[in-house]
């Protein structure tokens, strides 16, 4: 629900705060009092363009902040609220409700806020879409394109399940059929990329390179181009620790050193020569060892020089491929790897080519199966569709309207890029809402030829239309914000009573805010809001809630602009207890 309304420098209005309760309110005022900047606003919180012509005169930029409360959605609605405001890392309010703000430059880009967080205007779009339906003059005019009569009659029909499981089988369906296309229109290209692959596969597996291998040869190789030097050290250092290797009988070794000096300290008494003695152990220890690896690198030493050319040649090899294929041996492996994972997608065999086209048969006939369920539902929700609208158009001073809902198949065109062939024969346009096309029919009497909506209704009938749909769309979702600017355009007389009694009959499972001309309408209004001209040269307006007296004298104006006449209050009053008198009746 929204709650409040802060706007800023938008259009006629200054600064003006308007609080909302639950149930039906109405915002009139006079032509040019900036009435309709409220429903802008709105707009502007759901993500829509921002304009910055709309910033008043003399202002840098425009801010509209909403307040939103949570509290009264279903299970599903809020938490994927809940989602929303966790990505974006919003924050709630210390009551729980949730504040949304658009600023619009006059100068640069508009700016979008949720729960005191930045965030993109799609966003904030996202989060507003769940809370608040707007309806304009705009929107009657969208009403008469197919899509969006197609999403007014799913939103009737129960279709979320039969339309996700068409639309999932649709995408694999498609993915296949463009890899079968693919592959046949470059059956040549395809099979030479095989025949590179493989012969680039064969050397390598021929080579059979291991991962690191290059490092390692180049290690190997620098030792082996040392090799008398590197014996002739290891050697002299392993006879300078152990002795070995040296047949004199004077020779000395730094073992043999070691092990004197160690006797000669533990020959003492003195513990202090006995600690050293003990270091010198540790000493005669680490000479031993390295000693003793000493010894193990000389055998690991190869004898034969021919070792050397070995390396030397199966490091050419390495290197063949590194010059070919990637900078190393490891991408030289990655590059095989992804090959064999392309050779796999590259089979232009016969065999291939039919199992593939085996799974696109299949899949295509899920597909026709799961459109065909699809259909099943659409058509039979028309009819209940087609049925409810036209008893509310009833209620609403249009006993003879009759109005109409078509599901018929969406022809392919010659370019199709998605045709589907359905049981029928007929070839049909697989979309991703489904292969139908929805079509409103309207005719004001009874006895007249049903037309298409967009070529059978006026305004005023087209308003009409609109909102007997609102009203039977609207027991599918309770708890959200409905908004109506000046829905009652081109209406008057009984029609208005009617409409003003059906957006009161809303208000019982909705928040309705309603823009209205009409005096027939805001009478039914639980919240009276006007938005006024404080007087001045500045000609700034601001939105005040009237009071049971200011109401009388609002819809005296709105009657016949006789505000301050006796007569004129007393036809409002009348107006205004009739209005609450109906409304109080089951």
């Amino acid at each position: 629900m929204l709650s409040e309304i802060r706007i800023e420098s938008l259009g006629a209005i200054s600064t003006a705060t308007a609080e909302f309760d639950r149930g039906l309110t109405v915002l009139t005022g006079e032509t040019g009092t900036g009435k309709t900047m409220v429903v802008t606003g709105l707009h502007l919180l759901g993500g829509a363009r921002a304009d910055a012509t709309r910033v008043r005169s003399g202002a840098d930029r425009a801010v509209v902040e909403g307040r939103f409360t949570t509290t009264d959605l279903g299970e599903d609605v809020a938490a994927h609220v809940d989602d929303i405001l966790d990505s974006s890392g919003a924050d709630r309010d210390d009551d729980g409700s949730v504040i949304a703000a658009r600023s619009v430059s006059r100068d640069g880009p508009s700016r979008a806020y949720l729960g005191g967080r930045s965030v993109p205007a799609k966003s904030l779009s996202t989060f507003t879409t769940e809370l608040l339906t707007l309806h304009g003059q705009n929107d009657q005019l969208r009403l008469m394109r197919s899509e969006e009569q197609r999403a007014a009659l799913d939103r009737f029909a129960d279709v979320e399940q039969p339309l996700k499981r068409y639309r999932k089988l649709r995408d694999e369906w498609l993915a296949a059929r463009r890899d079968l296309i693919d592959r046949k229109q470059r059956a040549r290209e395809l099979a030479q990329e095989a025949d590179r692959l493989k012969f680039g596969l064969n050397e390598i597996d021929s080579v059979a390179p291991q991962p690191g291998e290059d490092e390692k040869l180049v290690d190997d190789i620098r030792r082996l181009s040392e090799l008398d030097a590197l014996r002739e050290a290891a050697e002299a250092a392993r006879t300078s620790l152990s002795g070995e290797d040296d047949p004199s009988p004077e020779a000395v070794s730094a073992a043999n050193g070691v092990a004197h000096a160690k006797a000669a300290l533990e020959a003492t008494d003195d513990s202090a020569l006995k600690t050293l003695a003990e270091q010198l152990a540790g000493a005669l220890a680490v000479i031993g060892d390295v000693a003793s690896e000493l010894g193990d690198y000389l055998s690991g030493l190869p004898s034969d020089a021919s070792t050397l050319e070995t390396k030397l040649a199966r490091q050419g090899e390495l290197r063949n491929l590194t010059r070919k294929y990637a900078a190393d041996i490891g991408g030289v492996l990655q590059w095989a790897q992804e090959s064999r994972e392309r050779l796999a997608q590259l089979d232009v065999s016969e065999e291939a080519l039919t199992d593939l086209e085996r799974q696109v048969v299949k899949l295509q006939d899920q597909v026709v199966a799961a459109a065909a369920e699809l259909t099943k539902v659409r058509t039979k929700s028309a009819k209940g569709l087609a049925k409810a609208v036209t008893a509310e158009l009833s209620g609403l001073a249009m006993a003879d309207a009759v109005f109409t809902v078509s599901v018929a198949p969406l022809a392919a065109r010659a370019d199709d890029s998605a045709p589907l062939t359905v049981s029928s024969g007929a070839t049909v346009h697989a979309g991703h809402d489904g292969v139908d096309a929805v079509e409103f029919g309207f005719a004001a009497h009874r006895g007249t030829d049903v037309l298409p909506l967009n070529k059978s209704a006026s305004g005023g009938e087209l308003s009409r239309v609109m909102l007997a749909l609102e009203v039977v769309l609207a027991a599918s979702v309770e708890g959200t914000t409905m908004v109506f600017d000046e829905v009652d355009a081109g209406v008057g007389g009984r029609a208005a009573v009617q409409i003003g009694r059906r957006l009161a009959r809303l208000a019982s499972t909705h928040q309705v805010i309603v823009v209205t001309h009409l005096p027939q309408v805001a009478a039914y209004a639980d919240v009276h809001l006007v938005v006024d001209s404080g007087g001045g040269r500045s000609k700034s307006s601001g939105v005040r809630r009237l009071d049971d007296d200011d109401r009388v004298a609002e819809l005296a104006r709105m009657l016949a602009g006789l505000g301050e006449s006796d007569s004129g209050r007393a036809h409002a009053r009348e107006l205004l207890e009739a209005a609450q008198k109906d409304r109080a009746e089951p």
